[in-house]
């Protein structure tokens, strides 16, 4: 007989309990920092046609990364692969209707195909948060400065990670007027430039070399070397310092200061792979030499909401991901200990399980979170079976403890038993739970 295989789709992990307490614990720091900001909890469908994504989203994604089928309906469908296009569409469907401006984010899983490695899967969750209707810098220091206290939110300090910034409109301006590029050859070099740290510096000067006209390259070399070398706005070719995009920047850097962002730093090179960039991009960079990656970005998208045929809407976002904030949690040693959403375990003495039942059902009434034994076993095994779960707290219940009303309550971490009344186990684990990062 062939067994079923026990692992999960490649790409994919299961979440066991201890795994799932950790993506919730990142889910309740995204969902408090999202709320104190001011955005509003949404979702939307886990399908979305083909064509909202082949729209916008760049050509890699759509059609090497996306989960396609056709539906009984003969519909072209895609599992989503992000949920920009989907936000979009959702903002101008109620475009007349909304109150701007629109802040809402949401918590979402999302499909790509793609190689898995170390911080990418094929099934993800995010957390996408946007803002809909500003036009001025000051929503793309807004999402800055909450992608900052996110961070900061988990207990990051400024050396830990760093907030590269740039812009679209300066990087269509570096490729059409510096670089003197076509529009191919504009894409092309867009797309190299994103790469640019995942490849040797050979492969990047000779593909850049292969973009350029034969009679441009090695001019166009140079010029990318000098661009590159620069590491402040003011170090740019001066062609480039005049511009209104690098304008922008700095002005971009002056609102961030005042919302006390002060390890947002501007580099060139970043590009952002998606098309539907207009504006400000932005990357948060972990710092540690062990996980020295991109960890999410974002950025500002003004036509997205235009394609759906009402007037665009100005809009930025951004999209952190959970398994790269894992990874950068685990590299700084960020995450706390998390025990089991289960409080108290429940242990029965003799024949009282009866009682024990019914003590357990008051106790939920007053929101404690129990697990009663119901199998009978000897005392040994179900003590150990609650510290195999990490539950905090052991409760002793036989016909002599619910004849008292007296139980002894153990707290397992601490190694301290305490005689308790009804009301003292009540207030005793619900003191222990204010001291959880839950609170």
């Amino acid at each position: 007989m062939a067994y079923l295989s026990s692992q999960p789709y490649r790409g994919t992990r299961d979440l066991y309990p201890e795994d799932k307490r950790v993506q919730n614990y990142i889910f309740t720091i995204w969902r408090r920092v999202a709320e104190q900001f001011g955005y509003e909890e949404y979702d939307a469908p886990l399908l979305e046609p083909f064509e909202l994504y082949a729209a916008k989203s760049g050509q890699d994604l759509v059609n090497d990364e996306t989960y396609q089928f056709t539906d009984r309906g003969g519909r072209n469908m895609v599992i989503r692969p992000e949920m920009t296009p989907s936000v979009s569409r959702m903002v101008a469907a109620r475009r007349q209707e909304l109150a701007y401006p629109v802040r809402w984010y949401s918590i979402a899983p999302f499909m790509r195909y793609e190689r898995p490695q170390r911080g990418r899967e094929r099934q993800f969750w995010q957390l996408n948060a946007d803002i809909f209707g500003v036009p001025s810098l000051h929503a793309d220091a807004e999402i800055i400065a909450m992608a900052d206290a996110t961070m900061k939110a988990f207990g990051a300090t400024n050396k830990m990670y760093t907030i590269k910034v740039n812009s679209r409109q300066l990087i269509n301006f570096v490729m059409a007027e510096y670089l003197e590029l076509d529009v191919i050859q504009s894409q092309l070099m867009i797309k190299l430039f994103d790469k640019k740290d995942k490849i040797t510096h050979e492969e990047f000067r000779d593909q850049a070399a292969e973009i350029f006209d034969e009679s441009k390259a090695k001019a166009g070399l140079k010029k990318i070397a000098l661009l590159l070398s620069a590491k402040t706005m003011g170090e740019l070719p001066s062609l480039l310092l005049e511009s209104n995009a690098v304008r922008e920047v700095q002005r971009l850097f002056t609102i961030l200061r005042e919302y006390g962002v002060v390890n947002a730093v501007f580099d060139i090179a970043l590009m952002r792979g998606f098309d539907y960039y207009t504006g400000i991009v932005f990357e948060v960079f972990d710092n540690h030499p062990d996980n020295r990656r991109a960890m999410f970005g974002g950025g500002r998208y003004d036509g997205l909401v235009g394609l759906f045929g009402v007037e665009p809407v100005a809009t930025v976002g951004m999209a952190p991901g959970a398994t790269t904030t894992e990874d950068f949690l685990r590299s700084h040693n960020l995450l706390p200990i998390l025990g089991s959403t289960t409080e108290v375990y429940l242990i029965v003495l003799g024949e009282a399980l009866k009682g024990a039942q019914k003590l357990a059902q008051k106790l939920r009434s007053e929101g404690v979170n129990i697990e009663v034994d119901i199998t009978g076993r000897k005392l040994d095994k179900q003590i150990k079976t609650a510290v195999k779960k990490h539950i905090p707290f052991l409760l002793f219940v036989g016909e002599k403890e619910l004849e008292e009303e007296l139980y002894t309550l153990k707290d397992i971490t601490k190694e301290e038993e305490q005689r308790l009344v009804f009301e003292e186990l009540v207030i005793t684990v619900k003191d222990y739970r204010h001291g959880d990062w839950l609170e």
